[in-house]
């Protein structure tokens, strides 16, 4: 499988930082689990650095950008992990299963290794719109062909728990949604650099011209200044688990 973010990945680190409260969230699910793969890793967003943590990342560009204090990567795919059965107590994705080659094959895998406890990160499809896509309409269908619902998940891992994860205001991970409340983001190249998604739009200068031009006449916060007042809005985000809530194996 190429590695995607050898091309669109090179400034990564400066726009996906972490949030601290996804972040809360991701360890508080883990519980007692201490060995855990963390597959898609990438710059090493939301890795514990209080369990024994191995990163997997297909993409050199990404293992560059992790810091020396993060946990060891081996470059591989999601598909074909390189290691045996059970070696880990949890395997772990956040937001990287939509670049899958293959995402039920290398579910399969994960489940092979972590002892059947996975935790992902991922998005689900907009529950009640996003008003981006106003400006980019292609956003709905690009990413609602990737991202596998929880329905289809669920045929390969079995009933998963699932936890809403609104996105606060002020988030600083700069995945597609995070800047809702903060459209000047936007036009921004460096943050659109971090959103994948973006990769796949044609003609993106004439829509942010679009963009621009409405926020410096007041256009877009006659349609959509009320979300300027809200702390935090659900946009389809959600951490799904399995065979990790009230489990008495966990980290045995």
């Amino acid at each position: 499988m190429p590695a995607h973010y050898d091309t669109i990945g090179k400034t990564y680190r400066r726009a996906r930082l972490p949030d601290h409260r996804i972040g809360a969230v991701i360890e508080s699910r883990l519980g007692a689990c201490r060995r855990i793969l963390n597959i898609g890793a990438g710059a090493g967003s939301y890795e514990s650095t209080a369990r024994q943590t191995t990163a997997l990342e297909p993409s050199e560009v990404m293992i560059r950008q992790r810091l020396e204090t993060a946990a060891p990567a081996v470059q591989g795919i999601a598909e074909a992990l390189p290691f045996a059965d059970n070696t880990f107590d949890a395997a772990t994705i956040f937001l990287s299963i939509h670049h899958w080659s293959d995402w039920r094959c290398g579910l399969h895998e994960a489940l092979r290794v972590a002892q059947g406890r996975l935790l992902m990160f991922t998005w689900i499809g907009f529950p009640s719109g996003f008003w981006l896509t106003e400006y980019f309409p292609e956003i709905i269908e690009l990413d609602e062909d990737l991202f596998p619902t929880v329905t289809d998940l669920e045929a390969i891992t079995g009933p998963l728990i699932e936890e809403s994860i609104p996105i606060p205001a002020d988030c600083t991970d700069g995945f597609l949604c995070a800047y809702w409340q903060r459209p000047e983001a936007y036009l921004d190249p460096i943050v659109r650099a971090g959103m994948s998604t973006f990769a796949k739009i044609d003609n993106i200068d004439e829509r942010i011209l679009e963009l621009n031009a409405d926020l410096k006449s007041g256009a877009w916060d006659e349609r959509f200044g009320h979300l300027r007042q809200l702390d935090a809005f659900d946009y389809g985000y959600r951490v799904l688990s399995c065979g990790l809530k009230g489990s008495k194996e966990a980290g045995r």
